[in-house]
C-alpha cells in the first residue's frame, strides 16, 4: 500500500539544493513520516532555472507588486518564478498536505523579510510566492512550515488533517460524491469535529439534514471548507474532555463501576496536564474492543492517523 502523497520543499530531503549548494534535511519527515507519507518534492528555485549554487534572492515590494530580486544586484526572477508555479501548479491537486521550508522567499509559509526597492528591510509579514500560489490553489489543504512541527501540537494537528483529508479525497471528493459518502464521512468524524470545534460541528448536521435542498455538490463544497476550517483549530484539553465524555455515554452500559472510575480519574487527569491523550484514549479503545458498539466503530477520534507515529504521547 502507497504512502499518502504530500508535498515538500526538496532540501528538507536532504537534497543540496539551496542556493548556497547545501540542504536543510529534516530527520522527522525522511525518518518518521516518510513511512506514512509519499513525498513529492519541489525546489520552486531551482526549478524556475536559477541553478545550484545561485545568488540569495530576497522579495522586494514595488508599486506593481513583489517581485524576486538578487539580494546584490538587480537581477530579476519573478517572471521565470510565475513561469514555473503556472506550470507547477495543476499538477498538485492529488496531494493532501504540503510541508514548505521556512524563510524561504519562494516557500516562506509566513513572516518573510519584505524590502523596498533599495533592498531594505520594511515589513516581516510577507509570504513567499510558491507558498502563496500553493495556498490560493488549494486552500482546503494542510499546509505547514517544517521548523513548526517541532511544536507537539502543531505538528499533531497538521498530522490528523492530512489524514482527514486523504479521507475526503478518497472517499467523497469528485465522481464519488454521493449523499450516502457524504453523510458517511460525517458520521466517521463526528467525535473530531467536537473536539476541534464544537460550534462547526453543531451547524455541520443540520447541513446535511435535507440534502436535497440544493445541489449536492454545493452542500459538499460548504460542507469541506467549514470541515478543514474547524479541524485547523487547536484542541484544548477541555475540549478533548468534552469529546471523551459524550465518546464514554456510549459505553456506559458495557462498562463496570470499577472500570469507568479508572477511565474517568484517567480522563480528570489529563484534563489537569498530568498525563498525556494518549492514556485516556487508550482505556477507551480498550472499553470500546471489549464490548464493541458499532456507531464507535468507526470514529477516526479514536485512531485518527497511525498509533506507530505516537503523535497523542505528548499532547
Amino acid at each position: 500500500m502507497s504512502g499518502i502523497p504530500v508535498g515538500i520543499s526538496t532540501c528538507l530531503l536532504g537534497k543540496e539544493v539551496r542556493h548556497d549548494g547545501g540542504h536543510k534535511h529534516s530527520r522527522y519527515c525522511t525518518q518518521v513520516l516518510s513511512k506514512h507519507f509519499d513525498f513529492r518534492s519541489i525546489c520552486p528555485e531551482l526549478e524556475a532555472g536559477l541553478g545550484v549554487p545561485r545568488p540569495a534572492i530576497h522579495l522586494r515590494e514595488y508599486s506593481d507588486g513583489l517581485r524576486l530580486i538578487e539580494t546584490k544586484g538587480s537581477a530579476d526572477h519573478t517572471d521565470a518564478m510565475q513561469g514555473f508555479i503556472e506550470q507547477v501548479m495543476p499538477t498538485l491537486a492529488d496531494l493532501r498536505g504540503y510541508i514548505l521550508m521556512a524563510k524561504s522567499p519562494s516557500c516562506g509559509m509566513e513572516r518573510i523579510k519584505v524590502h523596498n526597492e533599495d533592498g531594505n528591510v520594511t515589513r516581516r509579514d510577507g509570504r513567499g510566492m510558491f507558498a502563496e500560489a500553493l495556498l490560493k490553489a488549494y486552500p482546503l489543504m494542510p499546509v505547514e512550515e517544517e521548523g513548526r512541527l517541532n511544536d507537539n501540537m502543531i505538528r499533531e494537528n497538521f498530522v490528523e488533517r492530512v489524514f482527514a483529508y486523504d479521507d475526503w479525497m478518497q472517499n467523497v471528493a469528485g465522481e464519488k460524491l454521493s449523499a450516502r459518502a457524504l453523510i458517511e464521512f460525517h458520521t466517521r468524524h463526528k467525535f473530531q469535529l467536537l473536539a476541534h470545534s464544537e460550534k462547526i460541528y453543531r451547524q455541520l448536521g443540520p447541513m446535511l439534514g435535507d440534502l436535497k435542498s440544493e445541489p449536492l455538490e454545493d452542500i459538499a463544497e460548504r460542507y469541506i471548507h467549514q470541515f478543514m476550517e474547524a479541524m485547523s483549530k487547536k484542541v484544548s484539553r477541555g475540549s478533548h474532555m468534552n469529546a471523551m465524555q459524550h465518546l464514554m455515554g456510549y459505553l456506559r452500559d458495557s462498562m463496570g463501576d470499577e472500570d469507568r472510575k479508572v477511565l474517568m480519574e484517567q480522563m480528570e487527569a489529563y484534563h489537569r496536564g498530568e498525563v498525556p491523550l494518549v492514556v485516556p484514549m487508550t482505556l477507551l479503545r480498550m472499553a470500546q474492543r471489549r464490548e464493541p458498539v458499532d456507531y464507535l466503530h468507526a470514529q477516526q477520534y479514536l485512531t485518527p492517523y497511525p498509533d506507530e507515529l505516537g503523535l497523542r504521547n505528548n499532547v
